[in-house]
């Protein structure tokens, strides 16, 4: 049983190295094209520090509600090889299972963090119209680049428990037995 453990959290390890890697580069990817007002990418080459560090929270809040999200498909996953081989997923449904899991919480830090910016966005405007955040970013405003990057945060930080309830929610466990309580 001990081998077996170790064994597991070897493979939890490698996986885990593997899709930090895999991760960090689709939520790059995903949000430099996903800003319509400047190319952020081109606004990094050129050493702008609000830009950076924008995108820096963004990354950062993305890869915590991922971890959120996966966490669950984890916790499947150690279950399914731990469980007799009579009540255990296969290998590939677990697989699949935490593919799916991953998928959905992408798809949740994308819609809430981009949601969030336009929607705080939108609220600056309508209280000062001359403040166009996107335009400050693009400029260099490092305030600015600080205050949307600590919005993302804050989002994060509440959908984050929403996003780890989900998942928790849609991962089946196997069944290991009944415990009869009282005749």
């Amino acid at each position: 049983m001990f081998f077996l453990r170790l064994l597991v959290s070897f493979f939890e390890l490698g996986l885990m190295i593997v899709l930090s890697g895999l991760i960090i580069y689709v939520i790059y990817r995903v949000f430099i094209k996903a800003n319509p007002e400047f190319d952020m990418e081109e606004e990094i080459i050129r050493g702008n520090p609000a830009v950076g560090i924008l995108v820096s929270g963004i990354m950062v809040s993305a890869a915590l509600m991922l971890r959120k999200g996966v966490g669950a498909s984890v916790g499947m996953f150690r279950l399914s090889i731990s469980a007799p081989a009579d009540v255990a997923f296969p290998l590939w449904q677990t697989a699949l299972l935490t593919l799916g899991h991953l998928v959905i919480t992408l798809f949740f830090a994308i819609f809430t963090i981009s949601l969030t910016l336009r929607l705080f966005g939108r609220m600056v405007n309508k209280l000062n119209p001359a403040l166009r955040l996107g335009e400050q970013v693009r400029q260099g405003n490092l305030a600015v680049g600080i205050l949307l990057a600590a919005v993302v945060f804050i989002a994060t930080l509440y959908v984050g428990e929403g996003v780890s309830a989900l998942t928790k929610a849609l991962v089946p466990q196997p069944r290991i037995g009944t415990i009869q309580i009282m005749e």
